[in-house]
């Protein structure tokens, strides 16, 4: 149980790559606030989680809204007494197209979830983390910032900026003993994987994954593990650390 008695938060838990994390740290032994905008979808995977033996509440909340992301921090600190780990896992892009074809309210969008939610989260978790002498950031980035490709310029843009972000956190905050690392995965079967390709064919499909030279999709299970070790006190000395989970596209 690698992450007995820790309590987390992971945003965007409802779906995908959240939702692996939430039931892998559940299984780890942390007891895990869930959080998405889609309520049906993360009440599931709490209930899911309770019913398999593992400790979780459903807090739902826009991460790209203050208010929202004070009252998550401050449901894990009344539902479980505590808050020792964020993970900032809530994303989204815009669809695969040139990059003057987006509009400014998808480009806004992106950035308020992709980027303002970095500056949301820290502004209410780390108060609580300075007080307890401890804390970690998980940053659920992409490959897309290290290896942009066309047609995704402005989703690019927005993981490039978490990765510095979280980076710049790293080091500012290292002094309270707050770490902050980045997982960059290659797409996997989520949601925006359509928006990633530009369209869902099985001709398109396979040459994105012939792109990838272990020559498959991200799963959630691949990301689990990383967020589990950077959660864990195994990475008690890493900190400003950026992960490719990627089958090797970035080499």
């Amino acid at each position: 149980m690698r992450l007995e008695g820790k309590i987390a938060i992971v945003t965007g838990a409802g779906s995908g790559f959240g939702e692996g994390i939430a039931r892998r740290f559940a299984g780890e032994g942390a007891r895990v606030v869930v959080n998405d905008i889609a309520v049906a979808n993360g009440e599931r995977v709490a209930r899911e989680i309770v019913a398999a033996g593992g400790a979780a509440k459903f807090c739902a909340g826009d991460v790209s809204k203050d208010a929202d992301v004070s009252q998550l921090v401050a449901f894990a600190l009344a539902a479980f007494g505590g808050l020792d780990i964020v993970v900032n896992n809530a994303g989204t892009t815009h669809r695969n197209q040139p990059m003057l074809d987006v509009t400014e309210d998808e480009f806004d969008r992106i950035y308020r979830v992709n980027v303002k939610s970095l500056f949301l989260t820290a502004r209410h978790a780390v108060p609580h983390f300075r007080r307890q002498r401890h804390g970690v950031f998980i940053t659920i980035a992409s490959t897309a910032g290290v290896r942009p490709r066309p047609g995704l310029t402005w989703y690019n843009g927005s993981k490039g900026a978490a990765i510095t972000t979280s980076r710049s956190m790293a080091a500012e905050l290292a002094p309270d003993n707050i770490r902050v690392n980045v997982i960059n995965p290659v797409a996997g079967e989520t949601a925006m994987l359509a928006d990633f390709m530009g369209q869902d064919t099985p001709a398109m499909r396979a040459k994105f994954v012939a792109s990838i030279p272990l020559g498959r999709l991200s799963l959630p299970s691949d990301i689990a593990t990383a967020a589990v070790f950077f959660a864990s006190d195994e990475a008690a000395f890493i900190t400003g650390a950026c992960l490719e989970v990627d089958g090797g596209r970035c080499v």
